[in-house]
């Protein structure tokens, strides 16, 4: 069954979350992994990050296995440190989950 993980973010410079994706996905894909939804969020209405977001995505992976190898990955933690957490503020994984080949 695929994987995927379905997250909010609050970008504060979106140069450098532009670097970090550009610099991520390659790894990312290497990995089986997607995007699967990628969204700019204009207005939040509720939710539980106290500084708000204004980005949410989904993440595929092949399995949940490929999910947890890809973000332990040295390579990718070391781009993360270098740009995704000097431009991101806040960051919420809002659900983890299966998802059966049907959905797919």
């Amino acid at each position: 069954m695929a994987y995927e993980t379905l997250n909010a973010v609050a970008v504060t410079d979106a140069g450098l979350y532009a670097q970090y994706r550009s610099a991520m996905i390659p790894l990312l894909e290497a990995a089986g992994g997607t995007f699967r939804f990628d969204c700019e969020v204009s207005r939040v209405l509720r939710g539980d990050v106290p500084d708000g977001i204004n980005r949410v995505f989904v993440i595929r992976f092949p399995d949940r296995g490929a999910k947890e190898a890809f973000f332990a990955d040295e390579e990718y933690r070391a781009i993360r440190a270098r740009l995704f957490d000097r431009a991101v503020k806040a960051f919420q994984v809002i659900a983890d989950y299966e998802i059966g080949e049907e959905s797919l």
